[in-house]
This record gives structure tokens, sequence and C-alpha cells, in this order.
């Protein structure tokens, strides 16, 4: 399957300076990004908790998909470029190659998740709460989802 860049090849290009907030939390997300240099990191309730750095990486595809408003704040670490997909929703609905694309990396990154909950679910075999912890957060990832728009 085509990778993001390509598919959004026809997508504006947006430079954000170092320092810069691309998405903000708590605010409405319409558009998607798609990296295609530098560097971003994404801060939850003012704590960092991930970068994004490898081209073609998405970014607002929560806010977009589910409806609500942004989860995070993704911040440019360094000047950075990003595609821009603008009412994204909108995008996804006529391009069902670029939605199934989304689905797959969507679906990639729940593998990946799901392998290091049971890694650290090994890890911690003697310790019953944090296995409590690991056991709530893989019952939380597999449960049925609520309609977009529901917390």
């Amino acid at each position: 399957m085509a990778s993001l860049l390509t598919l959004t090849y026809s997508s504006p290009t947006l430079e954000v300076a170092k320092g810069e907030a691309l998405v903000t939390q708590g605010t409405p997300g319409r558009d998607l990004y798609v990296l295609e240099s530098g560097k971003f990191v994404v801060e939850r309730n003012g704590m960092a908790i991930a970068t994004i750095e490898h081209a073609d990486a998405m970014i607002g595809e929560m806010s977009v998909l589910l409806g609500r408003p942004h989860s995070a704040t993704v911040r440019a670490e360094r000047d950075s470029k990003v595609r821009v997909v603008r009412d994204a929703m909108r995008i996804l609905e006529k391009h069902p190659e670029l939605a199934l694309r989304i689905a797959q990396l969507q679906s990639q990154r729940l593998d990946a998740t799901s392998a290091l909950l049971v890694e650290l679910n090994h890890e911690h075999v003697d310790k019953p709460a944090e296995r409590n912890l690991i056991g709530r957060i893989f019952s939380t990832l597999m449960a049925p989802g609520k309609d977009p728009g529901q917390h």
C-alpha cells in the first residue's frame, strides 16, 4: 500500500517553526497532518508523552476520526514540514485508499501497544498492582469503542 506522503502528494505543505504548536490540546480538529520532515513532541496536560520524527507519521487523526477536540498539544521540537489534509473527514470519505492506510497504521499502533503490554505483564508477573494496571489498560484497549463524540 502507498505511503501517506504518496497519498497526500497534492496536499499543501506547512512549515512549522521550532517551538510552534501544530495542534493544541482541547481545540477542535478537522485537519490531518502528515510529517514530511522534522520532529514534534506530543504533550498531554503539559507533560511530554511522545515524540514524532518519522516521515510519513500522521498527526491529528484521533480528533478527526473521533470527532473530538485534540487530546494533546503537538509542538515542533525543530523546524518541521507537514502536509495538511484540510477537512480530513470529507477527504477520507472520498478517498477510501487514504482511509484504509490510516486504519492500517492505527492497527499497527494497537498491535505494538498490545505486544508491549504482554511483555510488561511477563516482567511484572510477581507484582499484583502492576499486573492489575496492565490488565486495566489491556481491557480498555480491547473494549468496544464508543460512538464518535462520546467520552
